[in-house]
């Protein structure tokens, strides 16, 4: 990971759209009302709004795609697309890269956007290393604009996931010569400017009526931060609020039947690990880890947890290059594990502790202990905080068995670090994913990648216990707004109500 795991899961966002009262009608075929202003709740709020320095989703979230922009971004589905760049091409040696720039382009504070500024944004981050998205451009070596309206990157290695960072902070453009207070105010490209920020109210964005592109379909937007899961629900029952998301999957059945409400399900890259520590025994054993995962049942455990997931089956989720369905290398057998652990010499007595952050369910700890009892495993397991977490796990690597939300997408270089905190060390993982990185083609980056994932599954250095769906509380007659990997991005661009 780039930045340290849970951020989305510590989030537990929850977002709450209202602002449209009127009647329309339940497809949101009704006039758009051009003039409706749509409140979002949060549960993140960011401590200030520097995006080249603050860490968080909170930030993510609210600024990229609405404020501010970069050459290319990517939908809620993970896909690239061109941006404050018309078009983009790659040379056949995946060493240089040409963005030809939209015309017209102009800042909120009324400067138009030029390829210097483009030039200066990204040589910031890739000259930076105190930046945490310094790392996405290691393989840069220079920025240039060779005419007014072009951008080249050149590489000193071909990197394929390079247009991936761009799509994140590491390629947003900021104008080189504005003088604001990034910690306060914001300057950017997006079809939103930020109108005011109340630090523990409200933060509102209005529509930029000189976007460059095609105007945002809402007058503005406000964020408020809603911490209560119960009360946004109720909230959306009353019609207080028009849209709900990130629903408590155990409370989503209050809304069932509500009138006027549909309950929509989007993907995410949420995946709910649990990790083994590969450097210690018993976990050194290749059968034990096996063992435990035929143990799991990840269907009982998806519905103890109220449902809102899929079974994943190895390290990468549906919504990443190199995903293959993988759910058959772990397919529920108890009787296959306790053979194996008889193997290892632990026939009833093996007894282990596993540590995972407080923020998530009892219910995960309650249906492992249960499960693995059935196998002759005792589990103890420890709820903590998630400081001491870090502290035990991510950074002592002290544990044997813990589990965590790995949020982040494109994230699969974890398991090519044998210095990542599960311990897991292979080197035919490490070199397929060096040459899928190294790969010109889109297609080989992505089978290296499969390979190495069903390598990573085999081996079984972890059991990948779920990765999260999100719900969203939908009311008639709001449109436009994005259901999948909520947790990282809300572009709010096709947001609409109606009369």
């Amino acid at each position: 990971m780039r930045t340290l795991p849970l951020s989305a899961a510590v989030a537990a966002l929850l977002l709450v759209v209202t602002g449209c009262s009127s009647a329309s009608s339940p497809d949101g075929s009704g006039t758009p009302d051009p003039d409706a202003t749509v409140t979002v709740g949060l549960v993140l709020e960011p401590s200030d709004l520097d995006i080249r320095t603050t860490a968080g989703i909170a930030l993510d979230q609210v600024l990229i795609d609405n404020v501010y922009q970069g050459l290319v971004g990517r939908t809620q589905d993970n896909e690239i697309r061109d941006v404050l760049a018309a078009s983009h091409t790659v040379s056949d040696d995946g060493l240089t890269y040409t963005f030809t720039l939209h015309d017209g382009v102009t800042f909120h504070d009324g400067a138009a956007m030029t390829a210097d500024d483009v030039v200066w944004s990204l040589s910031q981050v890739k000259d930076d290393a105190s930046l945490a998205n310094h790392a996405d451009l290691a393989a840069v070596s220079t920025v240039t604009a060779p005419a007014a309206d072009t951008v080249v990157i050149t590489l000193s290695r071909p990197d394929s996931s390079l247009l991936f960072d761009l799509t994140g902070r590491a390629g947003l453009v900021l104008q080189q010569s504005a003088t604001n207070d990034l910690s306060t105010t914001a300057n950017g490209t997006g079809p939103f400017e930020l109108t005011s920020w109340r630090q523990g109210d409200n933060l509102q964005l209005g529509r930029f009526d000189d976007y460059w592109g095609t105007p945002a379909k809402v007058a503005g937007v406000t964020f408020r931060y809603v911490t209560d899961p119960s009360a946004a629900i109720n909230a959306s029952i009353s019609g207080d609020v028009d849209v709900q998301t990130a629903v408590d999957a155990t409370l989503s059945s209050q809304l069932d039947g509500v009138d006027g409400i549909t309950l929509e399900k989007g993907r995410t890259t949420d995946k709910y690990t649990l990790a083994f520590n590969n450097a210690v025994a018993p976990f050194t054993d290749a059968k034990v880890r096996k063992a435990l995962r035929l143990a799991i049942d990840n269907d009982a455990l998806i519905a103890a947890v109220g449902g809102s997931a899929v079974d994943q089956g190895g390290p990468i989720p549906e919504l990443d290059p190199g995903y293959e369905d993988l759910t058959s290398v772990d397919a529920y057998d108890p009787d296959e594990a306790k053979s194996l652990l008889a193997e290892t010499g632990h026939d009833g007595d093996l007894s282990l502790t596993l540590e995972y952050p407080n923020v998530y369910p009892t219910a995960i700890g309650d249906v492992l202990t249960t499960q693995l009892k059935a196998v002759g495993v005792t589990l103890t397991v420890q709820q903590v905080d998630f400081s001491t977490w870090l502290d035990d796990v991510y950074v002592n690597k002290d544990f044997e068995l813990s589990m965590v939300n790995h949020a982040e997408t494109h994230d699969f270089s974890n398991w090519a670090n044998p210095d990542y905190y599960w311990g897991y060390d292979s080197a035919p993982v490490q070199q397929l994913y060096a040459e899928s990185i190294a790969a010109t083609d889109p297609q080989v980056a992505d089978e290296k990648l499969a390979e190495a994932a069903k390598i990573v599954s085999d081996d079984a250095p972890a059991e990948w216990l779920y990765t999260a769906t999100t719900l969203t509380a939908i009311h008639d007659g709001v449109t436009g707004f994005p259901t999948s990997s909520t947790t990282t991005r809300l572009d709010l661009a096709d947001l609409a109500t109606t009369e």
